[in-house]
């Protein structure tokens, strides 16, 4: 994050100094956007030119190239745009020594002035800017390693509502109520099996085993009821 900021102002202040040397004087007192792109190429001529078709338009390309280097945070962008103030200003001497056979300097105002001496320090501290930022992969992988690590997730499963402890509220917790009997019919209510060995041989108190009425008309046992009287109470000898 310093380096972004560091190499960001030193980058800003040489696209500042590329843009402001054409308005210095760059050779025998004329100044850099007295010099028409076309004779970048063509050969210097003693033609002047205007501000926007002079040599100060690609130095606000740089300048144009250098904000956008530093808003992504691209240190490639950065160092292109020093390039092309470097190159612009290495072909205008290339054309001028051609023109006047050769560059000079010399101390009574001829020859190589401030102006060209501006742009190529501008071009320098564009590259210098590139080369103290970080870059933006450099800074998203710091980010990344100062990040602490992950916290596994939880696979244990769900206890809620928590299971109750053993304490003297479940020690005295009332157990499940006993199911009712849905059945109605005779023979309902039976007896244990204690109870059932105790009584065995005995018809239950409100279970009728008879197949028919007890007695007859007259009072008498009706006819097989005898018999089943004695299969339950046998006759003593």
């Amino acid at each position: 994050m310093i380096r972004n900021v560091l190499g960001s102002v030193v980058a800003l202040v040489g696209a500042a100094a590329a843009v402001q040397s054409p308005f210095h004087s760059w050779y025998d007192d004329r100044l850099g956007r007295d010099y028409r792109i076309q004779d970048l190429f063509d050969g210097i001529s003693q033609v002047s030119s205007s501000v926007m078709g002079s040599i100060l338009l690609p130095f606000l390309f740089a300048a144009l190239v250098t904000l956008v280097g530093i808003v992504f945070r691209s240190r490639w962008v950065v160092a292109l745009a020093g390039l092309i103030v470097i190159g612009f200003t290495v072909l205008w001497m290339v054309r001028q020594g051609q023109a006047a056979n050769g560059l000079t300097v010399d101390g009574g105002g001829s020859g190589l002035r401030w102006g060209v001496a501006q742009a190529l320090a501008g071009g320098v501290l564009l590259l210098l800017g590139a080369l103290l930022m970080s870059g933006r992969q450099r800074a998203a992988r710091t980010r990344r390693t100062a990040e602490p690590f992950p916290v596994p997730p939880d696979d244990r499963p769900d206890t809620w509502p928590p299971t109750q402890e053993p304490g003297p509220a479940a020690q005295t917790s009332p157990g499940p109520e006993p199911e009712a009997d849905p059945y109605t019919g005779p023979g309902r209510h039976r007896a244990s099996p204690a109870q059932d060995e105790n009584t065995r041989g005995y018809p239950a108190q409100d279970e009728d085993t008879a197949p028919y009425p007890v007695q007859d008309g007259d009072g008498h046992p009706a006819p097989g009821q005898q018999h089943d009287r004695d299969r339950y109470h046998p006759p003593h000898p």
